[in-house]
């Protein structure tokens, strides 16, 4: 098979990359490409040596709390057609499962994550960039509904983490990510239009390469 085609699309936490990845997921499978989606959370750091109390204090929007090179050895295993070892990650301890996934080669790979266009190692793997520009306000609303519900946290969390780190690290690391982007993405995950653009030019490319 022919080298597969590798999508970034990056975001702040919130910003609706998710449902983006998803709503681009639906479109391919429709017509029955196969794609394969990998998740940076995935590749947060194995905490098993700290104690849960240090684990909490840990600042997770920052990119060294990735273990990117893991990242890229996964994707340049894709890439040559082989399968990776995916790991997986627990939001409510804070580290690394014992278990992995074991996720084939597609002719499409989406990479989805905060940190993904701020890396200068991973960013010469992609094929396609893509940012989701939402503002931090509606990204906030969201991680409070998402964190509450889904990762057992509270709003005083939530909201202690966001400004000691969330925000700070978004202007830091995230914001200036965009302008490597070779698509920017307004109106969060449900945007057609730009789902519609990103398709053609993916098939475009699929069919080139």
């Amino acid at each position: 098979m022919s080298s597969p085609l590798i999508i970034a699309i990056a975001g702040a936490s919130g910003s609706g990359k998710s449902l983006f990845t998803e709503n681009l997921l639906k479109e391919f499978a429709q017509e029955g490409r196969p794609v394969q989606i990998l998740r940076e959370d995935h590749y947060y750091r194995a905490q098993d040596h700290l104690p849960m109390h240090e684990r909490e204090k840990n600042n997770y929007d920052h990119p060294k709390a990735f273990e990117h090179e893991l990242l890229v050895t996964h994707l340049k295993q894709l890439k040559i057609g082989q399968a990776i070892d995916y790991p997986t990650y627990c939001y409510k301890t804070h580290t690394r499962l014992e278990q992995t996934e074991k996720l084939e080669s597609a002719p499409v790979i989406i990479v989805e994550g905060i940190m993904l266009l701020a890396s200068p190692e991973l960013e010469i793997l992609y094929d396609v960039k893509i940012f989701v520009d939402t503002p931090l306000d509606i990204c906030l609303l969201r991680r409070i509904k998402r964190d509450i519900a889904e990762r057992g946290r509270t709003l005083d969390s939530v909201a202690q983490q966001y400004e000691s780190t969330v925000k700070p690290m978004y202007h830091q690391f995230i914001a200036p990510s965009r302008f490597t982007a070779d698509v920017i993405v307004t109106q969060g995950g449900e945007n057609y239009i730009a789902l519609d653009v990103i398709k053609s030019h993916i098939q475009q490319a699929l069919v080139s390469n």
